[in-house]
C-alpha cells in the first residue's frame, strides 16, 4: 500500500520532536497510531527511516533524504490545495490563521476586525496553540500563516516573517513602592525584589534570555500561567513583575492600581509579528492578510 500523507505528517513529527511520544503528545494523537504509521512508511519504503537508541530516536542516513522530499510533498500538496481555492473562490476564499494564547488576547481581535471589513466574503478560522507546535503547522503548510513573538521562531531558514510591533520590558509595582521614586529601574535592583513570573510559552523562553544576558538570576516567588493572576499578585503587593510593555494595563480585576516603570540600560524587548512558510504559494486571502496587516508600515511591507 502506498504511504499517505498523514504518514508523512507523523514522520516530520517525529523527526522534529526526536521522539514518538513527544511527536504524539504535539500531535494530540496516541502513541501507538504514531508508531504504526511510522512501521507502515518503513515497510512501504523497504528503509529504515529511524535510529532507535535509549536516548531516543534520529534520523538515518536515508531518513534525512527522504524528510527534504517529504517536506516537499506537504508543501506542494499545499500550494495546489490553495491554488484550486484561489480558482473557485476568488474573492470568497479561506484563511487558516494561526495564534498564541499570549497574542490572541492583544493583537488578533484588531487585526481581524480590519481584516473582516475589507473582505467580508473571505472567511477566516483561527487555531489557538504554542508557538513551537504553530511552527510545525506552518512548515508542514497545515495553516497559511501565525501571529507569533517573532523573537522566539526557531525555523528561521524555513519561515519568512514580518515585525507588526516591538514591546520593550517594563517593571510592575504596586502603589507606595520605593522603586517608583525612579524613572528607570536597574535589572540588579529588580533581581534583589520577589518576583512574579508569568510562565506562557511565549514570555518564559525570552525572560530566560533576558536574565542570562545581564548575567542575573532572578528571585521568583510565584510562577503563574494568568496575566491576571500576575496583574493582582503585584497590584497587592506580593511581588514585581517584569514583562513585555504589550501586555501592562494599570489595573488589576480587582480595581487595585498598577505602576510601571522604564527598565535601564539596552534590554531584550519582544517582537510580535506574522510568520509564513518561505518561498511557498500564498492565497490570496493570505496575501490580502499580510499587507493589511502591515499597511501603515513601509518598513513591514518591505520584507514581503
Amino acid at each position: 500500500m502506498p504511504f499517505t500523507l498523514r504518514q508523512l505528517q507523523y514522520f516530520i513529527a517525529v523527526a522534529e520532536r526526536g521522539s514518538v511520544s513527544r511527536a504524539a503528545q504535539q500531535l494530540a494523537i496516541s502513541q501507538s497510531t504514531v508508531t504504526e504509521a511510522i512501521k507502515a512508511l518503513e515497510s512501504d519504503l523497504g528503509v529504515r527511516l529511524f535510529n532507535r537508541t535509549g536516548r531516543g530516536i534520529t534520523l538515518t542516513q536515508k531518513g534525512q533524504r527522504f524528510e527534504r522530499n517529504a517536506r516537499k510533498v506537504l508543501s506542494d500538496v499545499a500550494d495546489a490545495r490553495r491554488e484550486l481555492a484561489d480558482y473557485a473562490g476568488g474573492e470568497s476564499g479561506q484563511l487558516h490563521l494561526g495564534v498564541t494564547s499570549l497574542v490572541a488576547g492583544y493583537v488578533l481581535s484588531d487585526l481581524l476586525a480590519r481584516y473582516r471589513r475589507a473582505f467580508p466574503a473571505l472567511h477566516t478560522s483561527v487555531l489557538e496553540d504554542a508557538g513551537e507546535y504553530l511552527e510545525h503547522l506552518l512548515v508542514n503548510g497545515e495553516i497559511d500563516c501565525a501571529i507569533v513573538v517573532t523573537s522566539n521562531l526557531h525555523n528561521l531558514d524555513a519561515l519568512q516573517c514580518a515585525k507588526l510591533t516591538t514591546s520593550p520590558y517594563r517593571l510592575w509595582l504596586p502603589l507606595g513602592h520605593p522603586l517608583l521614586a525612579q524613572e528607570e529601574v536597574s535589572l540588579e535592583q529588580v533581581a534583589e525584589e520577589p518576583l512574579i513570573q508569568l510562565v506562557t510559552d511565549e514570555l518564559e523562553e525570552a525572560a530566560r534570555r533576558l536574565w542570562r544576558q545581564a548575567g542575573l538570576k532572578p528571585n521568583v516567588s510565584f510562577r503563574t500561567r494568568s496575566v491576571e493572576g500576575v496583574r493582582s499578585l503585584v497590584a497587592t503587593g506580593a511581588g514585581i513583575a517584569v514583562l513585555p510593555d504589550l501586555v501592562y494595563r494599570p489595573w488589576s480585576l480587582e480595581g487595585d492600581r498598577i505602576e510601571a516603570r522604564d527598565i535601564a540600560g539596552d534590554i531584550l524587548s519582544v517582537d510580535v509579528g506574522l510568520a509564513w512558510r518561505r518561498g511557498s504559494s500564498l492565497s490570496r486571502a493570505t496575501e490580502n492578510f499580510i499587507k493589511l496587516a502591515g499597511s501603515d508600515r513601509l518598513d513591514f511591507l518591505q520584507q514581503i
